[in-house]
Formats: C-alpha cells, sequence, structure tokens
C-alpha cells in the first residue's frame, strides 16, 4: 500500500508502514532523494522567520537542513546528535519518544554549538513532525542554550501537529488504518 502525494511540486508514493494495530503512517524518507530535499528546502525558506541558526535532529532532518543552509548562504547550522561524540566539548541532554522510535532516545548539543545560539534567532527544522515529542526536546536543548526560537517548521505535519498554529510546514500527511484508508 502507498499514499500518493504532491510535496514542493513533486510527485512521491509514500509507503503506508505499521506502528500498531491501530496506527498506520506514511514513511517519508528524504535520504537519498536529492530532487525532493531540494525542492523542499527551497519552499520552507520562501516562508522562513529570519534567523541566525537553524537546528535540527539527527538524523532525517540533516540533508533538509543543510540544503536549506547551502540555499540561504549560512555558513553553520546546529544538530542535536543521539548520542555524544567525542569531538564534543561538552554535552546538553534531552530524553526524546518518537513515533517512529520503539525506545525512549536522547539528543545531545555540543556546548560549543550551544555557546554559538546563547542570544541568537533559531530555527527548527524536522521533516516531518507528528507527535510533536522530538519538536520538543530540540525547544528544550535551544532554550537551554539560551537561543531564541523564532520559528518550527517541516515538510510534513502529520496527525494533531497538522492543527498546531505554532508550525510552518508544506503539506498534511494523514494517519492510516490497517487497510490504508485515512484515518478519520
Amino acid at each position: 500500500m502507498v499514499y500518493r502525494m504532491t510535496v514542493a511540486g513533486l510527485e512521491r508514493e509514500l509507503p503506508i508502514c505499521k506502528v500498531s494495530d491501530e496506527l498506520y503512517i506514511g514513511a517519508f524518507v528524504i535520504f537519498g532523494d536529492q530532487e525532493l530535499t531540494v525542492a523542499a528546502a527551497g519552499e520552507l525558506l520562501k516562508r522562513a522567520p529570519a534567523y541566525d541558526y537553524l537546528i535540527t535532529a539527527e538524523a532525517k532532518g540533516i540533508p533538509l537542513v543543510h540544503e536549506m543552509a547551502r540555499q540561504n548562504g549560512d555558513k553553520k547550522y546546529m544538530l542535536a546528535r543521539k548520542g555524544p561524540k567525542l569531538y564534543m566539548s561538552g554535552v546538553f541532554e534531552v530524553g526524546v519518544h518518537s513515533i517512529t522510535t520503539a525506545k525512549e532516545q536522547h539528543l545531545y548539543l555540543d556546548t560549543a554549538d550551544a555557546a554559538l545560539m546563547r542570544g541568537k534567532r533559531i530555527l527548527i527544522v524536522d521533516d516531518v513532525i507528528s507527535t510533536g515529542e522530538s519538536l520538543t526536546a530540540l525547544e528544550a536543548l535551544v532554550q537551554k542554550a539560551g537561543g531564541e526560537i523564532v520559528g518550527k517548521m517541516a515538510i510534513l505535519a502529520e496527525g494533531d501537529a497538522q492543527e498546531r498554529s505554532d508550525l510552518i510546514y508544506l503539506e498534511k500527511l494523514p494517519l492510516f488504518n490497517a487497510d490504508g484508508t485515512v484515518k478519520e
């Protein structure tokens, strides 16, 4: 089963995947889809508020935020990692439970990046926002670092995220029943 949709002017088929017996989602993956990544980044930038730095969570938001930074001429963007790295000068940490991840994860921000964000306008970016758990974790990291969140953006808003007035997104992605029909 697939769900056909248009995103940033491009037609795509999203496989419908089981999360639980009652919940199925359209799997939206921009990894390897350069055409879609470039188009979506351009469309998001048209709607983006003024910012100093972009931030996303590892991993699916990376190509998107990279392309947005490239198109906008940004020299740097921030990345919240799923694990601390040896090269990090220190870390901030928050817990997160995503709809597509079976267990709680943690996001880590390098204290060197945090220092750059202090007092700056930060735009949070992700590929899909659904439950908002990853978004909440990113917000907590930015606030802990002393950054000012000026916006929250995604390519797609899924489920209840579609009703949030604080999100900027390109398209709505419905949730699905086991038979592939859209959940009401």
